[in-house]
């Protein structure tokens, strides 16, 4: 692919992982361009759509598709298929539901996550862990199901059960959000982080300087990036926040905004 290099500088500007991913993306991509009809990658984060856009904008003889296995996944697959082949993409995603005894309900999504790195498996092929009281509901690779209903018998020395569902299963997460009004400086990412989050501008320039911060699921370019309404920032460990509205200007100049603050 001739624009290779270039899609892979443009990424490693914006940080090793994103240059990880489009390396693996563009591999894929070219497996279809070759001659494969549709090819699938691992799971990861939404910046993979992304990624798989700006590919397929400059090949021009492939189509990007995602799915996560269900609307606002936070872990998807990517896939390219030829322009000119219109069967369906099978992303290869089952969905399983694993149950445990009532008075274990303080599992929690990391216990679980653990758990299935416990046993040797690859991140790749685990997508959304959708907890819910004393169980939960997992998207995985269609190649690991078998395995992981075999081998998947114990969190933190709890018992479970795992067993495989249909899609329309799912029990989807209730997105409960926290509004937050405030008025900053500059719509500068440290100043909307600090007022998001509750932290301190200091303690959000070094979360962003740590790497610990992305915009839009993508690493984030800096302190003074600006962001806007609909980008959604996360913070490693502190949630997310979504930017909904900016409400106005103040006497002083300041700029009112409206967010929605999730854990």
């Amino acid at each position: 692919m001739k624009d290779r290099e270039k899609i892979l500088r443009y990424f490693s500007a914006t940080g090793e992982e994103a240059k990880d991913m489009a390396i693996r993306l563009l591999d894929i991509a070219d497996s279809v361009d070759r001659g494969r009809p549709f090819a699938v990658g691992p799971f990861m984060s939404p910046f993979a759509a992304q990624v798989g856009q700006t590919i397929a904008a400059h090949m021009k003889t492939v189509a990007v598709k995602t799915s996560g296995g269900y609307h606002e996944a936070e872990r998807i697959r990517v896939a390219f298929a030829r322009n000119d082949y219109d069967g369906p993409v099978d992303f290869g995603l089952t969905a399983l539901k694993v149950t445990w005894d009532d008075r274990y309900r303080l599992i929690g999504h990391r216990d679980v996550l653990g758990a299935l790195m416990g046993l040797g498996i690859d991140r790749a092929v685990l997508g959304d862990i959708l907890m819910q009281g004393s169980g939960a509901q997992l998207i995985v690779d269609s190649c690991m199901a078998d395995w992981i209903q075999q081998n998947f018998v114990k969190v933190a020395m709890v018992p479970v059960k795992v067993e495989e569902i249909p899609f329309d299963e799912l029990v989807l997460p209730e997105k409960k959000a926290k509004e937050i009004r405030a008025t900053v400086a500059s719509l500068r990412l440290d100043a909307v982080g600090a007022a998001g989050f509750g932290v301190s501008r200091s303690k959000m320039v070094s979360a962003i300087s740590g790497d610990k911060v992305q915009v839009n699921w993508a690493p984030a370019k800096g302190t003074s990036q600006t962001v806007k309404p609909g980008d959604v920032i996360s913070f490693r460990g502190r949630g997310r926040i979504e930017i909904v509205e900016l409400t106005g200007k103040s006497r002083k100049g300041r700029t009112g905004v409206r967010i929605n603050r999730y854990k």
